[in-house]
């Protein structure tokens, strides 16, 4: 996530200072060849960068590389904040109200720690910009994931197959077969990259803020392309699926299908 958002806001192509042009003609120009010394015009920016100077001279390259400094230093911390608190909410996340009739599973409510406070406990919060920008970041962040996470169903999915004709009066707790996580319904409006963006610079409540759409636009990028990634690879695992078998009736009815049963994911079933 950290290389991608670095990526994405490299591609803004920003320059400083903005908009400069060195002066030319008489006497701006002359003053201003005159003003540096000849070590002063021709010094080497960083490359690859965050921010390219507007020139070669020394104070230019300076400010973009203190730019890019500062900039690479919030986008690494922010980045494993947010890592950081994914990891801990899918390790943490359990999946109840499940109901089970004959092979099909149904519903369900995934149920996991907020995002927010833990993007909060990591995230760069050692200049009152960063704590505005990381602030800003766990909030849209942590609601909408909150948002997103409330639409995951299971869609009547044949995650038990033994269920269908089970000898005996109730089934014993037998895990789901498991599946992607991009089988279950959901609804992935509240996470994609142009609504968080959009919504990390309404939050940020300051439209002249320097480079305050761009930094949000590439950690919303960068989050997408991860999520693009992570939601097809997760799968649903050990989901104990449980239920009687009200046909059950021996010797005349040896088996029947599970009724109105129920299926539980303890935390770790995300893997």
């Amino acid at each position: 996530m950290y290389q991608l958002a670095k990526l994405k806001f490299m591609g803004n192509n920003l320059k400083v200072p903005k908009d400069w042009q060195q002066p030319s003609g008489d006497p701006a120009g002359k003053q201003y060849g005159q003003a540096f010394k000849d070590s002063e015009k021709m010094a080497v920016p960083k490359v690859p960068a965050l921010f390219q100077p507007a020139s070669t001279n020394k104070y230019h390259v300076d400010t973009a590389k203190k730019l890019d400094e500062q900039f690479d230093q919030f986008f690494n911390g922010i980045c494993t904040a947010i890592c950081s608190a994914w990891s801990t909410w899918q390790s943490a996340t359990s999946m109840v109200g499940i109901i089970i009739n004959a092979v099909s599973a149904t519903g369900g409510q995934l149920v996991g720690p907020p995002w927010t406070p833990l993007i909060l406990a990591q995230g760069p919060k050692s200049t009152p910009m960063m704590l505005k920008y990381t602030t800003t970041i766990a909030n849209c962040l942590g609601t909408a994931w909150l948002s997103y996470t409330a639409t995951i169903k299971v869609p009547g999915l044949p995650w038990y197959p033994a269920f269908a004709a089970f000898p005996g009066p109730v089934a014993p707790p037998m895990p789901n077969t498991p599946i992607s996580l991009a089988a279950l319904t959901q609804v992935t409006a509240s996470i994609m990259p142009n609504v968080l963006a959009n919504q990390m610079f309404g939050m940020h409540g300051d439209p002249m803020a320097p480079y305050a759409k761009e930094l949000y636009d590439a950690v919303a990028d960068a989050f997408g392309k991860c999520f693009n990634i992570w939601q097809p690879s997760t799968m649903v695992t050990n989901v104990l699926g449980t239920g009687p078998i009200p046909t059950f009736a021996p010797p005349y009815v040896p088996v029947g299908p599970v009724v109105g049963g129920v299926g539980t994911m303890a935390p770790g079933g995300l893997v």
